[in-house]
């Protein structure tokens, strides 16, 4: 007789699964991160994309492994090409016994602009088959001016509830309590390295190691870059704007429509009042069938988050280039002084 109390492997894999910590830290290969950046360097400012392969081992998601896609247009036969490519590409990993497990895709964007709907759609795909994966994101242009601008994001799981209901009302906002800061999730990266590895670059390293990349640090013209990224926040500010035109267009509809209902029911008050002495029966005050009582859909939120969570991006890049700028004209002020 079976013991009643035994569970099958799949109940405890479910059990396990809900019982998951939460996701702390994304662990990364120094090979991985070095493949990432060639792969977008190379193609700048093209935007390309890539599949992160790994583990998902407690609350540290370790990325191992990683292989680009190729460069697609919009078409479905190459999109097909494409998929067909990235199922070729994961049986020739797990031939030659390397981790095959997806953890998530790593794409190159320019001067910070990633938050779109095209990457919550990209998440939520991938949330179909993996319940934990990131997005990690480069950025060359930031790359060049000596800082190593990557970073590991995730959507929240109160944006991922709410998105699949698909009801980004702001009733429904106040009541989740969602703001647009809370619509990804940024995870900290760590870099790992074996001990062979560690041990060969120590014996690479030259006695007085000077990289292109300080070199990069003490550039004093960061015009280019600013400019940019003004650019781009004056756009996000024009969106902005036609974002809350529609929204005041809404209202005005609304105000419009209720000032309508009023007067309709109203003369309908009237005319039952008018019935009512004539010893007739009163109609009803509610006509769902009246077009006055239809009601307006309220334009998503959806897009004014994404542009507010864009805008709040560009205003910390300018912050931090202009603060760095200012401590190497300081540098410089006080060099040309000694």
């Amino acid at each position: 007789m079976a013991n009643p109390t035994s569970r099958s492997f799949l109940q405890v894999a479910a059990t396990e699964e809900a019982a998951a910590p939460p996701l702390r830290v994304v662990q990364i290969e120094g090979l991985v991160i070095l493949k990432i950046i060639k792969h977008c360097q190379e193609f700048s400012p093209a935007l390309v994309t890539g599949q992160l392969l790994g583990l998902d081992v407690g609350s540290v998601l370790e990325v191992t492994n990683c292989f680009p896609f190729p460069v697609r247009e919009e078409d479905e036969e190459i999109e097909a090409e494409g998929a067909n490519y990235q199922l070729e590409m994961m049986r020739c990993l797990r031939e030659v016994n390397v981790d095959n497990n997806t953890v998530g895709w790593y794409q190159s964007t320019l001067f910070g602009s990633y938050q779109t709907v095209e990457l919550i759609e990209t998440f939520m795909n991938y949330q179909e088959n993996i319940k934990r994966c990131v997005c990690i994101i480069y950025d060359p242009s930031r790359s060049n001016q000596g800082v190593l601008a990557l970073k590991a994001l995730k959507l929240s799981d109160s944006f991922m509830e709410l998105y699949k209901s698909n009801n980004f009302t702001g009733e429904k906002l106040r009541e989740k309590n969602l703001s647009w800061v809370d619509i990804f999730e940024e995870i900290p990266i760590k870099v790992s390295n074996s001990a062979l590895i560690s041990a060969f670059m120590t014996e690479l390293e030259p006695d007085t190691p000077v990289t292109q990349c300080d070199y990069e640090r003490l550039q004093l013209s960061t015009n280019p870059y600013l400019e940019r990224n003004v650019e781009f926040l004056i756009e996000c500010m024009d969106d902005l704007s036609m974002e809350q035109q529609k929204f005041q267009f809404y209202y005005r509809n609304l105000s419009r429509q209720q000032a309508q209902q009023q007067a309709w029911l109203q003369k309908r008050r009237a005319e039952n009042m008018a019935r009512k002495a004539a010893g007739e029966e009163p109609l009803p005050e509610e006509d769902p069938s009246n077009p006055v009582f239809k009601p307006l859909p309220e334009p998503s939120r959806l897009d004014s988050f994404l542009i507010t969570n864009q805008i709040g991006n560009y205003c910390n890049q300018i912050n931090g280039v202009a603060g760095q700028s200012f401590s190497r004209l300081y540098l410089m002020k006080a060099l040309h002084e000694n």
